[in-house]
Order: C-alpha cells, then sequence, then structure tokens
C-alpha cells in the first residue's frame, strides 16, 4: 500500500488557542488567544485573516492578553446574511468585538486594528468609549475621509472600494469567477516585501476570501452607505476619540494630496502619527517596528 503523504497543517499562531466566541447579534467569532496581561484585541485587513497579526502577537503575547480574532464575514467566523446594510456596519462589528472581549473576562482593552478592522476599530473608539483604553490604526482613514480624497487618477489605486459599492450581485459574480486572481492582486500590489507573506499563508488569504466572497463585499458594501451616515452623525456632533491614538500608515497624504495627520487629529486630539517605509501589510514586512509602536501607545 502506498503511503498517504503527511497534510501540511493550516498556518496558526504558535502557542495560541483557537477558540469560538459570541459576538453580536448571534454571531460567533474565531479568534487566537494567547499571552498574559492586559488584553490586546488585534483587527486584521483585507484579504486577510487573523494570521496576519502572527508575528506581532508572538512579541506582544510575553506582557499581554493577545485575542487575534477573524471578523465577521471573514476567515473562519460567521459569515451572516447581509439582510441589511446593518449587518456588516462597522457598528456591529465593533460591537462583536466588544462582546468577545467580554466573554474573555475583559470589560476594557486596548485595540489595534489594520485596514478593514481599522475601520472597526475607529467605530468601537467612538461607540464605546468607556471600553478602550487605547486604539492603534494602521494605515486608513475614517471612512467618511476616505471617500473625500479619493479622486482623480490617484484614486485608482481604490477601485475595489468602488466596484464593491454597487449594488448585490454585479461585484459578488465578477469577484466570484475569478477570485484568485482579484484577491491575490492585493497581496502582490500593495507589498513592498512579497516575500514577508510566504505561500502557505498567502493560500490560507486566498482560500479563506474566496470563501467569503458575498460578506466581504457586504463589508466594503456598507463602508459607501450606513459607514458614511454614521460617520457623518459623529462628525456633526463633534465626537472624538477619548482614549490615546497611535496612527501608522504609508505616506498617503503625499500620493493623494491632503495631510493625513490632519485628519486624523480632527478625530482624535491624543494623537501619535507616524509614516512608515513598509507597505501595507506592515505587520508582516515590519513586525518589529509596529510591535514598538504598539507598545509606545500602551505606555502612553
Amino acid at each position: 500500500m502506498t503511503p498517504h503523504p503527511t497534510p501540511t497543517p493550516p498556518p496558526a499562531i504558535p502557542g495560541f488557542d483557537h477558540v469560538r466566541l459570541p459576538g453580536a447579534d448571534g454571531v460567533e467569532l474565531a479568534a487566537a488567544v494567547g499571552g498574559h496581561g492586559s488584553p490586546v484585541v488585534l483587527l486584521h485587513g483585507f484579504p486577510q485573516t487573523h494570521l496576519m497579526w502572527r508575528h506581532v502577537a508572538e512579541r506582544l503575547a510575553g506582557e499581554h492578553t493577545v485575542i487575534c480574532p477573524d471578523l465577521r464575514g471573514y476567515g473562519a467566523s460567521d459569515k451572516p446574511a447581509a439582510a441589511g446594510p446593518e449587518v456588516y456596519s462597522k457598528r456591529a462589528m465593533a460591537a462583536d468585538v466588544v462582546a468577545l472581549a467580554a466573554a474573555l473576562g475583559h470589560e476594557r482593552f486596548a485595540l489595534v486594528g489594520h485596514d478593514r478592522g481599522a475601520l472597526v476599530a475607529f467605530r468601537a473608539g467612538l461607540d464605546h468609549p468607556e471600553t478602550l483604553t487605547h486604539l492603534g490604526i494602521l494605515d486608513v482613514v475614517p471612512t467618511l475621509d476616505m471617500w473625500d480624497v479619493l479622486h482623480g487618477v490617484p484614486a485608482a489605486v481604490g477601485y475595489h472600494l468602488f466596484l464593491m459599492a454597487q449594488p448585490p450581485g454585479l461585484p459578488e459574480t465578477l469577484i466570484a469567477n475569478s477570485a484568485d486572481v482579484f484577491f491575490g492582486s492585493f497581496l502582490d500590489a500593495w507589498a513592498r516585501t512579497p516575500a514577508a507573506v510566504p505561500e502557505s499563508v498567502r493560500s490560507a488569504y486566498l482560500r479563506a476570501s474566496a470563501a467569503a466572497v458575498p460578506s466581504i463585499v457586504a463589508d466594503y458594501r456598507a463602508s459607501a452607505g450606513i459607514d458614511v451616515a454614521h460617520d457623518q452623525a459623529d462628525r456633526d456632533a463633534g465626537s472624538q476619540l477619548a482614549m490615546p491614538v497611535t496612527v501608522v500608515q504609508q505616506d498617503w497624504g503625499a500620493r493623494l494630496g491632503y495631510d493625513a495627520s490632519s485628519v486624523w487629529r480632527a478625530w482624535a486630539p491624543d494623537l501619535d502619527h507616524r509614516l512608515t517605509g513598509a507597505g501595507h501589510f506592515m505587520a508582516e514586512e515590519a513586525p518589529e517596528e509596529i510591535t514598538e509602536a504598539i507598545r509606545a501607545l500602551l505606555l502612553r
């Protein structure tokens, strides 16, 4: 009998437990949890899963309890049907994170998000100021401001935002019919150090994304509708982030013609704004730099 090869285990964060925990509205989230100490929740971006935090999470776990969930609609977390725009609003996704942390016994915690996860973190900071001790943001501007700064030819870098803002049907079909090409194109175009996303992790991202096309599109579609309305209501009310905030991003201001630091300071009076030479996937490309920025944030 010919022996079968031993299957390669899926990538994981070494030393972390993998659990399922309740979010909001009956949604369950998958999460990797490890370490000991004050809690830090790390939210992933697109087209990724919690695995993007693998290097940073290991570094922080010596000092903190580190919680890395897959967002609603992504990875191994539940993917509820988008029965209405609120299902994938950043408000609902932020409520997931607060509920998940509470299920682990943490009524207050620090929150750091990248890309889509950073938009969830931003909304959590506005909706749950009593819960977040610190807020870290990697490589975005708030949704309301994002649409304001995307104009002219340079805005072509964000073409996917416009594609997934279209009514249900067309974007889901187009993306599902070429999922690996579509999602893989961002992994190729946005990384300055492609080797930072090894083939095993890249394959995991592509598999997870291909299995979540409707919910990923619903997440983005919410950012062209209900999320804008929520941000505008907070701007009209003069709401600001009450906790210390660190933003690390590429120099999008120079590329798109706006002052990124000023955009963020309007929302975050206690702001440490940093530019990085790493690519978009900075937690994987420059984990030492991102870990240091998080540690500095947590000391404020």
